[in-house]
């Protein structure tokens, strides 16, 4: 039989010791223990549903991202640098022309699309990206640009945002995210060094900014002296999901840790999330970090060992009740030695707390980037490979 795991702000001993399995039932918060009428209830809401899988696309070099057009059509990002159009369920074979050169190393390239609100008006179209800024390098940074679709192409390409440079190719991870203010979320990372504290650097941030890419009137640090007004909260390793929560409204982000300590944090303004002076992981020498410091804010979710989170979205459809209100979040490893990358499902209790965790899709075997609700409620995955897969997600008959 197999079995899962579960836990939330364990001891990091006991935590590191944990271990995430194939999970084919529902499993109870390690730190309550519900009695008979409740834990029946707990397993009504976090076991398992019946799915079935469908590839409705194939042969993708490293996707990174899916994003829906009014009419239906979805776009995906491959990493190298290619915008691809899927128009009733089939994939186009010619990119999009007028996509910004990128700087495709190892996991840098082509990150995020994201549509304009008003899209059906304006047909912007948002990208996010690793640029190189020197010919002999790399010197790279993390960048927004803005196009208009029209038909297969994006015309009027504008580079809205580009933020400070640093010499390599990784930690550049990406995500963009509309809130109900109408302002751009997004996530920049800083993988080594101490740029996440420093103020003057959007590296290691979330930003808050107009459409335009300019800072968001109200942000916390405006106005702040040694601190850029785009800023929304620091102290962020590499942030590869970012989601609201539609029951709190409160932005979720998700990031890659070192050596373990992967995390989801629940985002506030301001808000200081610690990195690089705390964490629940380890330096890839093995060396321990503080696990707290005054004045920053603790995950509400970690794992140890890594699973190398990716794509984040919480679930809202109506075709599969039993999923409301939960969790998804993509995993690139599998936690565990002999694990396997997989989709990860987290149920959440009135308080937003962790109550279960269930690893799906692990029989595809494929790393997965993306996690998205289409707009017929079911659930589309992104898979990293260079034969790279678009997987819908929906109920088994």
């Amino acid at each position: 039989m197999k079995i899962s795991s579960s836990f939330k702000f364990l001891p990091l001993a006991l935590a590191a010791a944990a271990l995430t399995f194939v999970m084919t039932g529902p499993v109870e918060s390690l730190q309550a223990q519900p009695q008979a009428k409740e834990k029946e209830k707990a397993k009504a809401k976090a076991g398992p549903t019946r799915i079935k899988t469908t590839v409705v696309a194939s042969g993708l070099n490293h996707p990174w991202s899916v994003a829906w057009l009014p009419n239906g059509d979805m776009l995906v990002t491959e990493r190298p640098g290619r915008v691809r159009l899927i128009h009733d369920g089939v994939l186009d074979p010619t990119p999009i022309s007028g996509v910004p050169k990128v700087h495709a190393v190892r996991l840098s390239g082509l990150m995020e699309v994201l549509p304009h609100p008003n899209f059906a008006q304006n047909h912007y179209v948002y990208l996010t990206y690793t640029k190189n800024l020197k010919e002999e390098g790399p010197v790279v940074a993390t960048t927004l640009a803005r196009g208009r679709l029209e038909g297969k192409a994006l015309v009027d390409v504008k580079e809205l945002l580009e933020c400070d440079s640093w010499a390599g190719d990784g930690g550049s991870g990406s995500r963009l995210a509309w809130g109900k203010d109408g302002m751009l979320y997004m996530t920049t990372g800083a993988s080594n060094g101490p740029t996440a504290q420093e103020g003057t650097s959007l590296r290691g941030k979330i930003l808050r900014l107009t459409d335009e890419g300019k800072p968001a009137p109200g942000n916390p640090f405006a106005g702040k002296a040694g601190f850029r007004p785009e800023i929304y909260s620091m102290g962020h390793r590499n942030s590869l999901g970012l989601a609201f929560n539609p029951t709190t409204g409160d932005l979720w982000n998700n990031e890659n840790g070192p050596a373990g300590g992967d995390e989801v944090n629940v985002i506030k303004p301001g808000g200081n999330y610690g990195w690089p002076e705390v964490s629940f992981g380890r330096t890839y020498e093995g060396q321990r970090i503080l696990y707290t410091k005054e004045g920053t804010t603790p995950p509400v979710i970690f794992w140890a060992p890594s699973i190398a989170p990716s794509g984040m979205m919480f679930y809202t459809g109506d075709r599969f009740p039993a999923w409301k209100g939960n969790l998804f979040v993509g995993a690139q490893l599998g936690g565990t030695v002999a694990g396997t990358p997989h989709l990860e499902r987290i149920t959440l209790d009135k308080n937003q707390d962790e109550t279960a965790r269930e690893a799906m899709l692990v029989d595809l075997k494929q790393r997965v980037r993306d996690v998205r609700q289409g707009p017929d409620g079911l659930v589309y995955v992104l898979t990293d490979e260079e034969n790279g897969q678009l997987v819908r997600i929906e109920p088994a008959q």
